[in-house]
């Protein structure tokens, strides 16, 4: 622990040397940081923290929030439905203290991920549980099995299969010839070009948190719904560590929103947070996180929220057809309540 403490001291004093000379960096403890204009959700980690929580129950709390309000159709529960027409659940939270990790994917009958994922860190040696073994991991916790269907998830699943499953997330395949949904068979490779009209800033996803204390402790946390009509199974970056979310209170903390089934080859918020570690300012790291990415698919959309165990805090965005500004939540001393931020994107 005493060597955690002085590693720790050590990173922070690097961090305030090297970022002290930038005029734009503002620095606030304790703080937090959510993707998109999820105000509701800002507030209720904002005032856990203000009222004694812990930066894991500060990220549980906010993840929650949006989650039982259901933010833009894309967290929790009634949204998304998969090719099956079924919602189901990602979720992660990062104790960046002990590097401990819970999460959670292709969660099935329980509302509250990050609830489940926070357990999954608790209550067993495991990081990540998957599909019905989580849904029943949850069960046995105590959480209460719900159907997550609502009827706007149930009408998004009927306007498509009116529309014969298109578009999808399929490519290189044809259904039965006799049918239009399935079960699909292989074919010649061919370029769909179907991406950018699903994936898109309009339809938002991922809610990102990442806190940090007085004493600069951190942890950083996500809850998804995932994609509209996704291949039943599909898991995306949200509840991968280092895609959608990673923390070090040695560094800082980041949690990135978009296209995860590309971002989460990059590990984009590992890659911001350890820039971080080296003095990086944090609007720096989040843009060549965002960079790396970019040069391999440059439509792609996706944003990233970063920030320094000193309180410095910055985020980048992709340009991309349906995103030119990103717009995220800071609370921190300085406004004492949740403020909205954008960034250009690039």
């Amino acid at each position: 622990m005493l060597v955690f403490q002085q590693e720790k001291m050590f990173a922070r004093f690097l961090v305030l040397t090297l970022t002290a000379s930038l005029p734009h960096a503002r620095a606030s403890l304790p703080l937090v940081v959510n993707t998109w204009p999820f105000k509701s959700a800002a507030a209720a980690a904002w005032s856990c923290l203000q009222s004694g929580g812990s930066v894991l129950d500060a990220v549980e709390q906010g993840c929650a929030r949006c989650e039982a309000e259901q933010c833009d159709g894309s967290v929790g529960f009634g949204g998304s439905p998969d090719e099956n027409g079924e919602t189901t659940l990602d979720a992660m939270i990062m104790n960046g203290n002990t590097m401990e990790v819970g999460a959670v994917a292709d969660l099935k009958r329980i509302k509250n991920a990050i609830g489940v994922a926070r357990a999954v860190m608790e209550h067993t040696e495991h990081t990540l549980l998957v599909g019905e073994s989580a849904s029943v991991f949850a069960e046995n916790m105590g959480f209460v099995a719900e159907d997550l269907s609502t009827n706007t998830s149930v009408s998004i699943f009927s306007q498509w299969l009116r529309g014969n499953c298109q578009p999808n997330y399929r490519k290189n395949v044809s259904p039965d010839p006799l049918k239009s949904c399935g079960p699909y068979r292989p074919e010649g490779a061919r370029t769909l070009g179907k991406r950018a009209r699903l994936v898109n800033a309009l339809s938002h996803d991922t809610i990102g948190i990442v806190a940090l204390d007085q004493d600069g402790h951190v942890a950083a946390g996500t809850s998804t719904n995932g994609l509209t009509h996704k291949v039943p199974g599909r898991v995306g970056d949200s509840p991968i560590v280092g895609a959608g979310a990673y923390a070090d209170s040695s560094a800082g903390a980041a949690a990135a929103t978009g296209d995860g089934d590309l971002m989460m080859r990059f590990l984009p918020s590992y890659l911001a947070v350890e820039l971080m570690r080296t003095g990086t300012d944090p609007s720096e790291a989040c843009k060549t996180a965002i960079s790396r990415i970019k040069r391999h698919y440059p439509d792609f959309f996706g944003a990233v929220i970063c920030a320094n165990t000193t309180g410095h805090y910055g985020a980048a965005c992709n340009k991309a057809p349906t995103l030119n500004q990103f717009h995220f939540m800071v609370s921190n001393l300085e406004s004492n309540t949740p403020v909205l931020k954008s960034v250009d994107c690039f």
